[in-house]
């Protein structure tokens, strides 16, 4: 497999190991990070000449140490206690994709590798050993428990989470969406700081003034996009909804990083798409 069909296939799983690295992470936004992180690894790993026959498999057991990684340089979370009653059936699909992230958090490591590589992305019980470096008994024990506690934390009443955000945070944000619905994209130019970064996830990453400039106007160019103050898993956000489709869901969203009152890096979602599956979002006033 030459260099360019060996990034053809990684772009094909990027949906897919998003899926194991949100879920793992606890949060869409954390684990398209991990989800970078374990690219740059698998790319600089073919560069050196690593050999792989299961590169799905390979991919995962690079996304799972990367995401114990990055879950232990975080201040470690409560897990819940293992259950007794074991229920060794599997989550309906429908039921364990509306599950929202934050809930696989609250299962053991082991237990959340197994029910998301099992029940999520349809991996066997001899996959996940692999994958988790543990024994296909290890990983059956893992995925009967988690499935367990996952069904007891499903039945729990929703529990969105507030947007818990400095007002001057969220004042800085809803003045940027005020421009954007405004059309205001002089003002908008005007904010960014020089050496302003943006980040197309999933497509391409600029720097300076100038070249983020262009990417102000092409929004104004583009009339069917609609914008709102909102929260992605507590973080203030912009919210890009499209008027030719469905509006109950956004369709993307923009997050921003601030410098005192100039614009620092933006983040925007356009082009991943797939880490607005059953992630945390609220509309603000």
């Amino acid at each position: 497999m030459n260099v360019e069909d060996f990034e053809d296939r990684l772009r094909e799983f990027r949906p897919r190991l998003h899926r194991y690295c949100a879920r793992m992470t606890g949060s869409a936004v954390d684990g398209e990070d991990v989800l970078q992180d374990t690219l740059i690894k698998a790319l600089q790993a073919r560069a050196d000449g690593a050999v792989v026959d299961n590169l799905e498999g390979w991919l995962l057991r690079i996304a799972h140490n990367t995401s114990l990684d990055f879950l232990r340089r975080r201040t470690r979370h409560k897990v819940v206690p293992l259950l007794d009653d074991l229920e060794d059936a599997p989550l309906p699909e429908a039921d364990i994709v509306a599950v929202g992230f934050h809930i696989f958090l609250q299962l053991p490591e082991l237990q959340r590798c197994a029910v998301i590589l099992k029940d999520v992305l349809g991996h066997s019980v001899e996959e996940i050993a692999d994958i988790a470096d543990c024994t296909p008994a290890a990983a059956k024990s893992a995925l009967q428990r988690g499935r367990a506690a996952l069904r007891q934390l499903a039945d729990r009443p929703d529990e969105m989470r507030l947007p818990l955000m400095s007002d001057a945070n969220r004042q800085k944000m809803a003045t940027y969406v005020r421009l954007f619905q405004g059309g205001d994209f002089d003002a908008i130019r005007a904010m960014l700081a020089d050496d302003v970064k943006l980040e197309l996830v999933n497509r391409l990453k600029l720097e300076g003034r100038e070249g983020i400039g262009r990417y102000v106007t092409r929004y104004a160019e583009e009339t069917r996009w609609r914008f709102a103050l909102g929260a992605i898993e507590g973080r203030p956000v912009m919210l890009v909804f499209d008027s030719t489709g469905p509006t109950e869901k956004p369709k993307h969203f923009v997050l921003l990083d601030w410098r005192e009152d100039e614009i620092a890096a933006i983040r925007d979602f356009l082009f991943a798409p797939y880490v607005l599956e059953t992630v945390d979002w609220v509309r603000l006033a």
